[in-house]
């Protein structure tokens, strides 16, 4: 049975990620991917919201076909997939935990911009679009892109290959399999070592 992968688009945006690919730009990452998916006998998978995105950050031009015929596009089932429900309690527990964290962070601002002049008002504003965005954002699936990217994982019995840790995290609650995606491109290439060769 060949290794079943969900591509997240961190693989082909994160800097940290892709020239991991032995590239500094995205697509000759890209490039050298498609090369190591044909060879690896593993499928591999990305949500249709996610390469949407994918597709506003990065210009496939000529490639896009390439990658197509590599990485199926498709969504989940959403409305055949049950997940457990404890994953919702504690996704509730953590969202009111962190708009408690943002209003204390706004409070914290707000009292401190009533000491500054008119001009320091800008700096610490975006001070706490910062520690706002940090508290309410950081380590949590906060996207339909990210939903998507999960419940597809999760469907397919498949390994997530994503940098966002909010997504490694919730992945990791429901038990989907995950790998370091800076690790990614070696696994590959040990695929490729170890597929048995044709008959």
């Amino acid at each position: 049975m060949s290794e079943v992968f969900v591509l997240d688009t961190s693989v082909f945006t994160n800097p940290d990620v892709y020239t991991t690919f032995g590239e500094k730009d995205q697509i000759g990452a890209i490039q050298n991917f498609i090369h190591l998916a044909v060879h690896s006998g593993a499928s591999f998978y990305m949500p249709s919201s996610v390469y949407g995105e994918l597709l506003k950050m990065v210009d496939l031009g000529p490639l896009a076909s390439e990658f197509e015929m590599v990485v199926k596009v498709r969504s989940p089932r959403k409305y055949n997939l049950m997940i457990p429900s404890e994953v919702l309690y504690e996704l509730i527990e953590e969202i009111r935990h962190r708009i408690n964290k943002g209003l204390r962070v706004a409070e914290e601002h707000a009292r401190e911009a009533g000491k500054l002049s008119e001009e320091d008002i800008g700096r610490v504003i975006n001070r706490l679009r910062e520690k706002y965005r940090e508290a309410l954002r950081q380590g949590i699936i906060d996207s339909r892109e990210d939903v998507d990217v999960m419940l597809l994982a999760y469907e397919l019995d498949a390994t997530l290959v994503t940098a966002d840790e909010g997504l490694r995290k919730w992945a990791d609650k429901v038990g989907i399999k995950i790998v370091n995606p800076k690790n990614f491109r070696g696994i590959l290439e040990s695929l490729i070592k170890h597929k048995a060769p044709a008959q």
